[in-house]
C-alpha cells in the first residue's frame, strides 16, 4: 500500500468522524491561534513603541546635564538650558535640517469656576512642523503666532472634555494661572494603545511662553537630520558645539535613540517568547489530545488490522497508516489555527491600532510545528497498532 492510499484512508477516517476530529483538533488549533496572536501582538507592539521612541522624523534628542555645583548654585540651570540664540546657530550647522526647542511646566488651569491641573508645553515653530498637530476643531498655529506673542492655545482633547463638556471651547478664555489664554483649537485624541496617555495638555507658542513665564530659554531640545542615517552623527555634532560654546565637557550630551530602541526591542522580544511559550503549553495539551484519540482509534480498528495483516500489509505499513492519520490530523488543526489567529490579529489590530505583523517564519513554524506534534504523539498509537497480533486482532470484538 502507497502513501497516497495511506493519505486517502486518513482522510476518510477523519471524515467518518467529524465531530470527534474537530474536537481532537481543537487543542491544536487554539494552541496554534495563540502563538500566533500573542507573537503578532508582541512584534506589533515593539514596532509601535520603537516608532514613538525614534520618530519618524529623523530626530535625535539633546539633553543638558549639569555638574554638581552648577546645581547647587543654580538648582533649576536645567530648565534654561537652551537658547534662542542656540537654536538659531544649531540650525545653521550642516546636516541638521531644524532645530525642536520646547520647556515644560505643570500648572493649574481654569474657567469660570472649573479647574484643574495640566502639562503647558512652550515651543517654537520647528515643534509644529516636526510632531505635527492634527486638529479636531477649530485651527492650528500659524507662523505668525511664534513671532507675535498672541496669547493663543492649543488644547488636547482630555482637557477640553474636562472643562467644556459638550461645549465649543473655540474662542473660550481659559487662565494659565491667572493669565488669562484664548483657545484656538483642540486636537484631535490620541488612537490605539496611545489612547492611554490622552492627559490634560496645553500648547503655547514660545513668544506666548515668555509673556507667561518671563523665561525666554527652553529645558528640552530635538534635533532633526537631513539624512537618517547620519542621524547619531547630527546629534552628536550639535552636542559637541554646545560643549564648546560655553566651555563645558559632557554637560550637552546627545541621546542614542537607537540603542535606547533596540532594548526596548529585546525587552519586548522576552516578553513575546515567555508569554508565546504559556500560550504553546496548549499545543501540548492538543497532542496529548490526538494521542488520545489516535489511541481509541486504534482500538476501535482492531480487526480492520488484523485482516490487513492477514493479507499482508507489513509492520512498516500499518505504522505508516496511523502516522499519517496523526499527522493529517494536526495540519488541518494547525492551519485553522493560523487561519483564525491572523483574522484574530486584524481584528485587534483594527481595535488597538497596533500594525498588522504577522510573522511568515512564525506562520510556517505553526504548521511544521503541528507536524511535528503529530508525529511525536502518533507514534505510541502507530507502533501500538503495528505490533498486533494478527490472529488475537482477528479475534477482537
Amino acid at each position: 500500500m502507497g502513501l497516497a492510499e495511506n493519505i486517502r484512508m486518513a482522510v476518510a477516517s477523519i471524515r467518518s468522524h467529524k465531530m470527534r476530529s474537530l474536537l481532537t483538533m481543537l487543542g491544536i488549533i487554539i494552541g496554534v491561534a495563540s502563538v500566533i496572536i500573542v507573537v503578532a501582538i508582541g512584534q506589533g507592539g515593539e514596532a509601535m513603541l520603537k516608532e514613538q521612541l525614534v520618530g519618524e522624523g529623523n530626530t535625535a534628542e539633546v539633553f543638558y546635564s549639569p555638574s554638581e555645583e552648577e546645581l547647587q548654585s543654580n538648582p533649576s540651570a536645567w530648565e534654561s538650558a537652551f537658547s534662542s540664540d542656540d537654536v538659531r546657530e544649531l540650525e545653521q550647522l550642516d546636516g541638521i535640517d531644524k532645530v525642536v526647542a520646547y520647556s515644560v511646566e505643570f500648572g493649574n488651569i481654569r474657567f469660570q469656576t472649573e479647574e484643574t491641573e495640566a502639562t503647558i508645553l512652550g515651543m517654537n515653530q520647528a515643534y509644529l512642523d516636526v510632531q505635527g498637530f492634527t486638529v479636531a476643531t477649530g485651527n492650528s498655529f500659524q507662523a505668525m503666532d511664534f513671532v507675535g506673542g498672541q496669547r493663543k492655545v492649543l488644547i488636547s482633547d482630555a482637557l477640553d472634555d474636562e472643562l467644556f463638556g459638550d461645549e465649543s471651547s473655540i474662542g473660550e478664555i481659559i487662565r494659565i494661572g491667572q493669565q488669562p489664554v484664548e483657545i484656538i483649537g483642540v486636537l484631535e485624541p490620541p488612537t490605539g494603545l496611545l489612547s492611554f496617555f490622552n492627559t490634560n495638555e496645553v500648547y503655547v507658542p514660545s513668544e506666548t511662553w515668555k509673556v507667561l513665564y518671563g523665561n525666554s530659554h527652553f529645558s528640552q531640545l530635538t534635533i532633526q537630520a537631513n539624512d537618517l542615517d547620519q542621524l547619531q552623527a547630527s546629534g552628536e555634532m550639535a552636542a559637541d558645539y554646545l560643549n564648546q560654546k560655553y566651555g563645558t565637557e559632557e554637560a550637552y550630551q546627545v541621546m542614542n535613540m537607537e540603542e535606547m530602541a533596540e532594548g526596548l526591542g529585546q525587552v519586548t522580544r522576552i516578553m513575546t517568547m515567555i508569554i508565546g511559550g504559556i500560550a504553546g503549553i496548549s499545543l501540548l495539551v492538543g497532542g496529548i489530545g490526538v494521542m488520545n484519540i489516535m489511541l481509541v482509534s486504534v482500538t476501535e480498528r482492531t480487526r480492520e488490522i488484523g485482516i490487513r495483516k492477514s493479507l499482508g500489509a507489513t509492520r512498516g505499513q500499518i505504522l505508516q497508516q496511523f502516522l499519517i492519520e496523526s499527522i493529517i490530523l494536526t495540519l488541518i488543526g494547525g492551519s485553522i489555527g493560523i487561519a483564525g489567529g491572523a483574522l484574530l490579529v486584524m481584528i485587534i489590530s483594527a481595535i488597538a491600532g497596533l500594525p498588522i505583523l504577522v510573522s511568515i517564519p512564525v506562520v510556517i513554524g505553526g504548521l511544521v510545528f503541528s507536524m511535528f506534534i503529530g508525529i511525536i504523539f502518533g507514534i505510541m498509537p502507530a507502533n501500538k497498532a503495528a505490533k498486533l497480533n494478527p490472529i488475537e486482532a482477528l479475534r477482537y470484538e
